[in-house]
C-alpha cells in the first residue's frame, strides 16, 4: 500500500476525503487534457463553491493545537508545478485533497499560475489568497482566515534575477503570537548558483532583522544543493528546521526523480531543494514558535496516474513557548 505521506511523529495514514469535481471556468478548463476532467456536463444548478478545508477530527489530530483557541502553527510548503498542464484539474485536486487531510493554518506555494489560484480560490474559501505576480507563474501563501489574521504584505524583487523571482512577506498574528511569513523560489538550475545564493543570503538578512518579538518562518523552493547553503549559512538566530528536527533522511529529499515519475529525466538525482527555516522570536514574555514535527507530502498517485506535483510537499507543525521556556 502506498502511503500519501512520512510523518515524524504519527505514521498512521488518515482516510482522504470525498472530494467532487467542480467547473473552474473557461480559462482553467482550456488547459487540461481531454480526458483529465469530466464534470463538463454538471448542469449549472449543480455548481457551487465547496469548502474544502473546514477542520476534520482525522486532520486535528494532527495538529500540535486545540481548535482556533489553541496555541501553535501548521504549515504547508509545496512547489505545486503549476507550469505543467497535464492532469492539471486533477493535480490541483489533489493538491486540494491535503489541505482536507491537514487543515493547515498556513501555506506557502511556488509556481502558482492564474488558473490554479482561481480554481483555489474558488473551493478553498476557508483561506485567505496572496499572490506574489498576477501573471506568469509566481508565489503565492494561503492564510486561514479562522485563526490567521494579515497586517500586511510586500514582494520583494531580487534585484539581478534573470528569472523575475522575488520574496513574498506576510506580516501576520496567530493565536496571540506575531509572525513573519516568508516564501520564495529561488533561481533554479545549476549555472545559476551564484544569483540563487545572493537570494539566499537576502532571505537570511531579513529574516535576521525582524524584530525581536516576531517569529520568522521561510519556506519555499530554494533550489539549493547543500554546499550552497553551507557557503552562505546561516544567521546565529536562524535554524533549518529539518535539521532541528534531527535530519531524518527518510524526510529529506523532496526533488526526487527515482520515486516521482512526473517528468522524464535522462539522469536520477535526489535533492532537498524545498527547505524551511525558523527564527524565534527573543523578546522576553513573548509567544515564539518552536519546530515540533516534519512530514513529506504528496506521495501517493492520483487516480490520473501522476503525483499532485514533480515535488513533494512539506508539512511542518509549531509549537508555541515564551522566551523563558526551554530554547527550541
Amino acid at each position: 500500500m502506498c502511503y500519501p505521506f512520512v510523518i515524524l511523529s504519527n505514521p498512521a495514514r488518515p482516510p482522504v476525503a470525498n472530494l467532487v469535481i467542480i467547473r473552474t471556468g473557461s480559462y482553467f478548463t482550456s488547459l487540461r487534457s481531454k480526458s483529465s476532467f469530466k464534470a463538463d456536463n454538471m448542469a449549472d444548478s449543480r455548481t457551487m463553491s465547496i469548502d474544502l478545508t473546514r477542520d476534520s477530527p482525522t486532520a486535528s489530530q494532527k495538529s500540535p493545537k486545540g481548535e482556533d483557541g489553541g496555541s501553535g502553527l501548521t504549515l504547508l510548503s509545496w512547489n505545486v508545478d503549476g507550469l505543467d498542464t497535464e492532469n492539471l484539474i486533477e493535480r490541483a485536486r489533489g493538491f486540494c485533497s491535503y489541505l482536507v487531510m491537514y487543515t493547515p493554518d498556513v501555506v506557502l506555494l511556488q509556481e502558482l499560475i492564474p488558473p490554479y489560484v482561481q480554481y483555489l480560490k474558488k473551493h478553498a474559501v476557508s483561506y485567505l489568497i496572496i499572490q506574489g505576480c498576477e501573471e506568469g507563474y509566481f508565489t503565492g501563501m494561503m492564510l486561514k482566515k479562522s485563526c490567521v489574521k494579515l497586517v500586511e504584505s510586500e514582494i520583494v524583487t531580487y534585484p539581478t534575477t534573470r528569472m523575475n523571482r522575488n520574496l513574498l512577506i506576510a506580516n501576520v498574528t496567530l493565536r496571540g503570537a506575531k509572525v513573519r511569513l516568508m516564501t520564495s523560489h529561488l533561481e533554479s538550475c545549476k549555472d545559476h548558483s551564484g544569483e540563487r545564493m545572493t537570494q539566499l543570503r537576502e532571505v537570511m538578512r531579513r529574516m535576521q532583522d525582524a524584530p525581536d518579538d516576531v517569529s520568522v518562518v521561510f519556506g519555499g523552493d530554494t533550489n539549493l544543493r547543500d554546499a550552497e547553503a553551507a557557503a552562505v549559512g546561516l544567521p546565529p538566530a536562524v535554524c533549518d528546521v529539518w535539521e532541528r528536527l534531527g535530519s531524518r533522511e527518510h524526510v529529506r529529499y523532496t526533488w526526487d526523480t527515482r520515486a516521482n515519475t512526473n517528468k522524464s529525466h535522462r539522469y536520477t538525482s535526489r535533492f532537498r531543494f524545498d527547505r524551511l527555516y525558523l527564527r524565534p522570536a527573543s523578546a522576553p514574555r513573548t509567544p515564539r514558535l518552536a519546530s515540533d514535527s516534519m512530514a513529506l507530502v504528496g506521495l501517493e498517485k492520483l487516480d490520473c496516474g501522476r503525483f499532485t506535483s514533480d515535488h513533494w510537499g512539506i508539512y511542518c507543525s509549531f509549537t508555541t513557548t515564551h522566551s523563558s521556556d526551554e530554547a527550541s
